[in-house]
Parts: structure tokens; C-alpha cells; sequence
């Protein structure tokens, strides 16, 4: 594993001392150049929280993943390149069942930049719409990035945080419940208390990642999301979200994987866009 060889694949080619700067540009670079998705899932591919084999998957083979994967490979870079890096948990809102989802969902990180100031900097390169640079760690801190407003606050009393993400039509947050992205703890977290949500999310019908083969890349002024037999195109315009639908063959789909998310696949994917049921029961 090489640090130069990961920042490579994602095509950043500037400065790596630690700093606030340079920790936006590789942020944001990472989120243009790595796709996150569930295609390993519908290759029959196991899913192992081995950083090895995710380093061979996402830096040697130009493929993607999801959040345990690609955040916690990212953590790996960081701290290569002399950050402080603290692995945290979240509970994702799906935006079918409107639930969140379990302990242990979602995987980001808080990292440290110099001494003292912020309590750290959310970062998150595991996640479809997220944010493109770091946010700093404030209750209330509300921040317009070229892809929606972000809003992060503090439960009453302490505990979870919430992220909420606005279209750039918004003229401010509001407390509409489908504006939340996810809930997450500070609690610090190790790589491998993840194992047992990383299979949840391989083989329950109330997952995403189970129920629908997707993936989704960050453009300069947009988002592009590969679903089932649908390729989906959204432009983040002052106007809101603009999103365009077009139905694809089963030919085509390997076609548009290699051209427009840079993926070549080794096994058969199975395209799959089934329902997401309620959660039943966590692990």
C-alpha cells in the first residue's frame, strides 16, 4: 500500500503537508474520482474489512465501494499523510422507509488539523450526496458548498449530531425531516466494530446496498447515479436539483459503468432494484 499510488487514482497532484487546505482539496478530489456503491455485491463479490484487499479493489483495480470501505481506506491515507484520525459511527435516513437505519449504519470520520480550534472536521468520502469539503464540528454550523447547503447540528442536552442537506434553492435550513442525512456519535470507533453491520448491509432486505445494484460519482456541478436499469443525471443549479431519467438495456449498463464512472467489472453483475422494507430487526 502507497500513499502516492492512492492519491494517484484520484488524481491529486498537489501539495500533502497536513493542513485545512489540503485536506478540502484531497476531500473533494477523492469524491470526483471514487465511485460509492453496491456493484460488488451484485457480482456475487464478499465484502471483507481486510485494507489490503480494499486497497487492491479501490487504488489497483479504479473500482468503488461503500462507506466501510472507502472511509476507512481513506482514514488509512490520512494517517499516512500525518493526520489525526478518529473513526465515528452514524445512522443513515433512507429515503424510502424514511427510518434510520441501525447503530453502526454508516462509518465517517473526524479529523484533527493542527492543535487546538475546532473539535475536528467531518469527513465523509463513503456517502452519495455528500458534502464536498470537510465541516467543521459546530452545533448550528450551516455552510453552502457547490452541491447543497449543509446544516449540522447538536441534539438538546448533548449526544447525537445531525446532518441535514438543503437543495442550493434553500434559503436556509428548516427542520423538515427529509432534509436529514444522517444522525452520528463522536464515540470513537475501531475498523472492525463495523464487521457485523458491513454483512447486515450485504444481505438484509431493509438495505440498500442488498436491494438495489448502484453506485453514484460526484461531477463538478453534479451527481451521476447508476441504479438498477436507470442512469440518472442531477445538476445542482441555484434553481434547485435538476434530474434527468433514462432507461438502460442490460447491454448497456457495462458500457456506462467503464465511460462515465471509470468501473470495469470482473464478474457478471446482476442488475437489481428491488423494494427496501422496513428494518425488522438490527444485528
Amino acid at each position: 500500500m502507497d500513499a502516492s499510488e492512492y492519491l494517484s487514482r484520484i488524481g491529486y497532484g498537489g501539495a500533502t503537508e497536513p493542513s485545512l487546505e489540503n485536506l478540502k482539496a484531497i476531500h473533494r478530489q477523492h469524491l470526483l474520482a471514487v465511485p460509492f456503491g453496491s456493484l460488488a455485491i451484485h457480482c456475487g463479490e464478499r465484502i471483507e474489512l481486510i485494507l489490503p484487499a480494499v486497497y487492491q479493489k479501490v487504488v489497483i483495480q479504479k473500482r468503488g465501494g461503500f462507506c466501510y470501505e472507502l472511509n476507512g481506506l481513506f482514514s488509512w491515507l490520512l494517517q499516512a499523510l500525518g493526520y489525526q484520525v478518529q473513526l465515528v459511527s452514524g445512522r443513515v435516513r433512507n429515503s424510502v422507509t424514511q427510518c434510520l437505519g441501525p447503530p453502526k449504519d454508516h462509518l465517517l470520520l473526524l479529523v484533527t488539523v493542527g492543535e487546538g480550534g475546532h473539535r475536528g472536521w467531518l469527513c465523509d468520502v463513503g456517502f452519495g450526496n455528500s458534502f464536498r469539503w470537510p465541516l467543521p464540528l459546530e452545533d448550528g454550523h450551516l455552510e453552502r458548498q457547490e452541491n447543497g447547503l449543509f446544516h449540522l447540528q447538536l441534539a438538546r442536552g448533548g449526544g447525537d449530531w445531525r446532518l441535514r442537506r438543503y437543495p442550493l434553492s434553500s434559503p436556509g435550513p428548516t427542520d423538515q425531516p427529509d432534509a436529514t442525512l444522517y444522525t452520528f456519535s463522536t464515540e470513537l470507533r475501531a475498523w472492525g466494530d463495523f464487521r457485523a453491520m458491513c454483512h447486515y448491509h450485504q444481505t438484509s432486505a431493509s438495505s440498500i446496498f442488498a436491494r438495489k445494484s448502484f453506485c453514484c460519482l460526484h461531477l463538478p456541478g453534479g451527481l451521476i447515479t447508476y441504479m438498477g436499469r436507470r442512469l440518472i443525471e442531477t445538476e445542482f443549479s441555484a434553481d434547485g436539483d435538476r434530474k434527468a431519467t433514462r432507461e438502460l438495456t442490460d447491454e448497456e449498463i457495462p458500457w456506462v459503468l467503464k465511460e462515465r464512472f471509470g468501473i470495469v467489472l470482473t464478474n457478471r453483475l446482476v442488475p437489481k432494484d428491488e423494494d427496501i422494507l422496513p428494518p425488522q430487526e438490527y444485528p
